[in-house]
């Protein structure tokens, strides 16, 4: 007699292990929501919330920079933007770090921008000079800092921003140089890093796309498979995100930061991996600290540090490169906010 089950359970199987490679980080998702709906569930109602509407906050930039990528494929003009990136690597990091430390992208925004220069053929070094410094400083930023902390602050943090970036895309770009980072990204994000094969076999532009059946659906696929992409990750930081919020008290974070000197510097680095809640969020917090004795080079160093390591910022990187790049990325923003922080307290003590 036949036995028709294993076929079925075959395809069960394949199916299982179809949806675990491929929709890995929904699944947690789903799994992390159901438990909080069991453990809180008004709770997980307003992490629902939460995540909905920071997912139509961050649409637009999300949109766009899905737009500008599947456009620069479809057309080939990626290739012309990568190449826009083959100069002297000083002038490219330091360019990618001022324009990081200048623009309006939140830690959130900047996500879809930085997946498409990747997905582009932008070096890993100019990429990680404007990672570094976007999540830190922007124009509304600045003028909240200010009206906070007064403008030295901003200023202070806006330099600290720019000199974070240029400190990381120059480690970067020296390890690449040594052969340790020839293949950063994760599987199908993109051909990034030094070599940039768009740059070494350019195509031929088709500005006008439309008129080219099977650009247009290249343009739709891309658009399409950036934009999956993006929303699970995204979906899954926002939702991290408003957890963080509900289950870290802010007292806990006054009573780590409090005191003064060089010591609170290094806790301050170390506690704002953890505790940083947003920047406009914690701008406030430190605020409040400051006044209340904290050393200066405390607040500078856990605002640059919660920034760069903030769960938005920082899944962005786990999701696009592999973890050895990630784990550099954490320890260029440790060590250059702990720095950043020296620096500043230096400077407040002459």
């Amino acid at each position: 007699m036949t036995d028709l089950s294993h076929p079925s359970r075959s395809a069960l199987r394949d199916a299982a292990h179809h949806i675990w490679t491929r929709e890995r980080v929904w699944l947690a998702f789903a799994g992390l929501l159901a438990v909080v709906f069991v453990v809180d569930a008004p709770l997980g109602a307003s992490s629902v919330q939460f995540t909905i509407r920071n997912l139509i906050d961050v649409a637009p930039f999300l949109l766009l920079s899905i737009g500008v990528a599947a456009y620069a494929s479809a057309t080939g003009a990626d290739g012309l933007i990568a190449r826009a990136f083959t100069g002297s690597p000083a002038v490219m990091i330091a360019v990618a770090a001022v324009a990081g430390g200048l623009s309006p992208f939140c830690s959130c925004g900047v996500i879809p921008l930085i997946a498409a220069l990747l997905a582009m053929g932008v070096p890993l070094s100019a990429v990680m000079a404007f990672w570094l410094a976007s999540p830190v400083m922007d124009p509304t930023m600045f003028m909240l800092t200010t009206g906070v902390m007064g403008a030295e602050f901003a200023i202070a943090k806006t330099l600290a921003a720019v000199g974070l970036g240029i400190f990381g895309g120059t480690v970067v770009h020296a390890l690449s140089r040594a052969g340790a980072l020839a293949d950063p990204l994760r599987d199908g994000v993109g051909n990034g890093g030094c070599g940039a094969s768009k740059v070494r076999a350019p195509q031929p532009v088709v500005w006008a796309f439309w008129h080219d059946d099977t650009r247009v659906a290249k343009f739709l696929r891309e658009a399409v498979k950036t934009t999956l992409f993006l929303t699970k990750w995204l979906a899954l930081a926002f939702l991290l995100e408003s957890l963080m919020l509900a289950w870290i008290p802010a007292e806990l974070v006054t009573r780590a930061l409090g005191g003064t000197g060089i010591v609170p510097i290094g806790v301050a680095t170390l506690v704002g991996v953890p505790a940083y809640l947003n920047g406009y969020a914690a701008l406030p917090l430190v605020g409040g600290l400051l006044g209340q004795g904290m050393a200066p080079g405390a607040g500078l160093a856990f605002l640059v540090a919660g920034g760069v390591t903030s769960l938005p910022a920082a899944i962005a990187v786990w999701a696009l490169v592999k973890r050895p790049v990630f784990a550099l990325y954490i320890g260029i923003a440790l060590t250059g906010s702990f720095v950043s922080g020296l620096l500043f307290q230096l400077w407040v003590s002459l």
